[in-house]
């Protein structure tokens, strides 16, 4: 054990000497003191808090993952009714009359914006 002074704001810790077990090197003991950490149930509720913390992260990180891929999907989406699109009125033209096929195309975007 060692006593404690105390000189202004600072405690100072005196050893009491050698240790007659010539045990020097190790740290000393201090009392066993069962009720000096957290109880059962307050590592139980740090470890709760710590858990919904990580699964809201957790879900988080999925949702953004899930958003990345729903974008690259619409994007394909979007460039495939584009190409379909294009060959469609392609097909078109090889039958019928240039004008016809542009007369078409304006005709059905009137469509398109009247429907949605």
């Amino acid at each position: 054990m060692s006593t404690i002074t105390m000189i202004g704001a600072k405690a100072l810790e005196k050893p009491y000497g050698m240790r007659k077990n010539g045990m020097q090197w190790a740290p000393a003991k201090k009392a066993f003191r069962p009720t000096g950490g957290l109880t059962p149930y307050d590592q139980r509720a740090k470890l709760r808090v710590a858990q919904t913390a990580m699964k809201a992260k957790e879900k988080e990180m999925k949702e953004e993952k899930e958003g990345e891929r729903q974008r690259r999907i619409t994007a394909i989406k979007a460039s495939k009714a584009v190409k379909e699109e294009k060959e469609r009125f392609e097909k078109l033209a090889e039958k019928m009359h240039k004008k016809r096929v542009e007369r078409l195309k304006r005709k059905e975007k009137r469509n398109k914006m009247i429907n949605s």
